[in-house]
């Protein structure tokens, strides 16, 4: 069972840790940030070419050379991958939060990911468990550093030396 769980996501990956003791605080250093799942949008990694026909986006062009400018609704198109992966994102924290019987969730993301996250979350996350929404893109860091960065900010508990130092 872990009180915290950590989320850092972007559009195209989700990474969800928890916040675990050390199994002999004597000898190891702790708590520790464990990740325990990744999801990833395979959507959002596809170049133009493999979603769309057309690779150039908003022209047209006839055969007397002139361009004709036009929307492909493009942005809408990424909006909604967007929404279905976040959707994905509640499910999945959901399911672990239930499962560690967890009380803190700290939510990293891009400003723009989590609008998107918000309105799944509210319908999936139990009304007991905390939340606590990190405009930050964390995405790149390794655990250790995302530990220590949240850690900096008192969002979770550091990571202390082992007890024989």
């Amino acid at each position: 069972m872990s009180q915290y769980c950590v989320v850092v996501a972007e559009g195209s990956r989700a990474r969800f840790f928890t916040v675990e003791p050390a199994e002999l605080p004597e000898l190891e250093s702790g708590p520790n940030l464990v990740e325990r799942k990744s999801l990833t949008n395979p959507e959002h990694q596809a170049h133009d070419d493999e979603v769309f026909a057309e690779t150039r986006a908003g022209r047209n062009r006839s055969n007397g050379g002139a361009a004709h400018g036009y929307d492909d609704h493009r942005a809408g198109h990424d909006a909604e991958m967007e929404r279905r992966f976040a959707r994905d994102i509640a499910r999945e924290l959901d399911e672990i939060a239930r499962g560690n019987g967890t009380q803190r969730i700290v939510l990293c993301a891009e400003k723009r990911m989590l609008g998107y996250l918000r309105p799944p979350l509210q319908n999936t996350i139990a009304s007991n468990i905390q939340l606590t929404e990190i405009a930050k893109d964390l995405a790149k860091l390794t655990p250790g550093q995302i530990q220590k960065k949240l850690a900096q900010e008192g969002h979770i508990p550091p990571c202390k030396p082992r007890a024989g130092i």
